[in-house]
């Protein structure tokens, strides 16, 4: 159980980093930025909203932002990896992945 735990937490984590950068591509700001990131972490937890893919798409098409699927899911994997970094049971290999997913956003 506490594996599922740490999965989920990390998954609200990583939905929440991804949803700060959805945020900025957006041109939003402060408490905006803050609300819109929530709503996505809050998804981690919520079948009906957890394609958070789907959701930016949709985000990012209505306001004009150019950002292929595979930059947004590329963004998605890194934070995911960065997500995973903050939790005790991350490894070295961790780190080796972040810099891997770093190097493939730029």
């Amino acid at each position: 159980m506490a594996s599922l735990r740490i999965d989920v937490m990390r998954m609200v984590r990583r939905n929440k980093l991804v949803g700060m950068w959805a945020a900025e591509k957006l041109a939003l700001a402060d408490e905006n930025a803050k609300a819109y990131s929530d709503e996505l972490a809050r998804g981690a937890v919520d079948v009906k909203r957890n394609d958070i893919l789907a959701i930016i798409r949709r985000d990012f098409d209505a306001a004009g932002v150019t950002q292929s699927n595979e930059d947004i899911l590329a963004v998605m994997n890194l934070c995911w990896l960065e997500a995973g970094n903050q939790t005790e049971t991350s490894d070295a290999s961790d780190g080796a992945l972040v810099q891997i997913a770093r190097n493939l956003v730029k």
